[in-house]
């Protein structure tokens, strides 16, 4: 009898947890069996093994051959245990030497003609061997995502035949190439190509300097998905952390292209047809939605009604603690979602609610009911919401050019610099991430008054008070204030709804 361990790993969230892989060949009658909680893409991995062995002219021995993936408890998912259990095998075969074998732990999917696949979950578990001074064997095409993050030794192999002789002695695999240092990464659309919308793009300044929530509402051609689409363009870089954990996410989810560590914030505009698994995450696999895909970044949501009502409430947790927490049966993982939402909406279903010569029939009602589908507590998360009308085309054609994102995207820089020097000691990096602790010292009196005051009369609740603060505050921040003023916390209150107006 012979046993052999290899060690590989299973996957909670951006979590790798360990998972030993044990083969055991032993007298009995043939058979090839895998135990340990493997769902069926574990299961098959016996027939893809088989087959790849029988391409590099190898046979299973006649005897009872047994896999156990270790901890039993612990539900196993996913292709990447075939390597592994590949490994494991020919080293109770003794082909390869487990001694070897011990020093490292495998990932990979194999095809029937033994090449190497790539598989999500390369960047976690490369970090979690580095912690555990294990090396990582993995695909070709992820060797640079493994070096990236600091495993003892990356081998990636194009197949499964060129690893049997490395560790055999036979031959030597080069050490994957680090990733390339990323180019300058474009920005996206300019808002100099926007004319005219000068209010809202003051607002889309105010929500990048501060990462507050926003919404816009205007008829259908007003320049709603245009002015999201060039919000991107004036975030700042995100900071080594914050891009490694927007990778994380994205190399669970199996999005991580070459290992391609990007400092752009991310950018995640979900049809509206979406269900609440798509935005919040879930699915058979609990694997990331939307909301955590866009960690650190933008979630747009256009047409921001015709979600689905319980993916949109599905998202008011998110939205309040910066994660989600996704629960089954069988499964509870969670996943960060730091995200700023961007949402644009029609005022009514035609689209033209307060145009008298193109509004339907239904008007006003058809309003009420279509604003009706946002619910209370979800519009109070949205720190600014502002109307966008179409600009004639008359004004359109004349308008003069604004200025472009990069001059803005410094002011924003600059604020985001502010925050980030005022919350480091706390933690957070944003105003929209501190708490009102935080934040009231740096008002005047006369400037909390007016907000305290404001507040009442307009009825908001504690989260629409504190979310005001925290709009004052970015607004300061784009001035270069130390001290929150009047005019400031008056600004901020005009962007302040409980709900769209209709």
């Amino acid at each position: 009898m012979s046993l052999a361990r290899v060690t590989t790993f299973s996957f909670q969230g951006i979590e790798a947890v360990p998972v030993e892989v044990q083969v055991q060949v032993a007298s009995g009658l043939p058979a090839f069996t895998v135990v340990g909680l493997p769902n069926k893409a574990v299961g098959e991995s016996r027939e893809r093994v088989r087959a790849v062995l029988s391409v590099l002219g190898l046979s299973l021995p006649p005897k009872r051959i047994l896999v156990n993936l270790a901890p039993a408890d612990l539900v196993k998912e996913g292709s990447h245990f075939d390597l592994p259990i590949a490994l494991g095998l020919l080293a109770a075969m003794e082909v390869i030497p487990a001694d070897e074998l011990a020093h490292f732990a495998a990932m990979g999917e194999l095809a029937l003609d033994g090449s190497i696949q790539p598989v999500a979950g390369v960047l976690p578990a490369a970090l979690a061997c580095g912690e555990r001074e294990l090396g990582l064997v993995c695909p070709a095409s992820q060797g640079a995502e493994a070096s990236w993050a600091g495993a003892t030794e990356a081998l990636a192999a194009p197949d499964l035949r060129s690893l049997i002789a490395h560790f055999q002695g036979r031959q030597t695999l080069a050490p994957p190439a680090p990733p390339a240092p990323a180019a300058q990464e474009p920005r996206g659309p300019c808002l100099s190509e926007v004319r005219g919308q000068e209010s809202a793009k003051r607002a889309l300044e105010i929500a990048a300097a501060g990462s507050h929530n926003i919404l816009m509402i205007g008829p259908p051609g007003s320049g709603k998905s245009m002015l999201a689409a060039r919000l991107p363009g004036l975030l700042p870089d995100l900071s080594p952390m914050e891009a490694l954990e927007v990778s994380l996410v994205r190399s669970v989810s199996g999005g991580l292209e070459a290992g391609r560590i990007s400092a752009r914030p991310p950018f995640r505009d979900p049809h509206h047809s979406a269900s609440q698994a798509a935005l919040t995450g879930g699915g058979p696999r609990a694997r990331p939605g939307e909301v955590s895909l866009a960690h650190r970044g933008v979630l747009f949501l256009d047409e921001l009604p015709e979600f689905p009502r319980p993916a949109l409430e599905a998202l008011r947790q998110p939205l309040e603690s910066g994660r989600v927490s996704i629960s089954r049966a069988a499964v509870h993982v969670s996943y960060p979602a730091r995200v700023q939402l961007v949402a644009a909406m029609n005022p009514c279903r035609c689209g033209y609610l307060g145009d008298a010569a193109r509004e339907c029939g239904q008007a006003p009602r058809c309003g009420d009911g279509y604003q009706g589908k946002l619910s209370g507590p979800l519009i109070d998360r949205i720190d600014l919401t502002i109307e966008v009308q179409p600009i004639p085309p008359r004004e359109l054609a004349r308008a003069p050019t604004g200025e472009a994102s990069s001059l803005i995207a410094t002011r924003v820089e600059a604020a985001r610099e502010m925050q980030r020097v005022r919350y480091e000691r706390l933690g957070f990096a944003t105003n929209a991430e501190a708490p009102v602790q935080a934040i009231r010292d740096g008002f005047s009196d006369d400037a909390l008054s007016l907000a305290e005051t404001a507040a009442e009369r307009l009825g908001l609740s504690n989260r629409g008070f504190t979310r005001t603060l925290r709009v004052s505050r970015s607004i300061a921040d784009l001035a270069g204030a130390e001290m929150v003023a009047r005019a400031h916390v008056a600004e901020a209150l005009s962007f302040r709804q409980r709900r769209p107006s209709g």
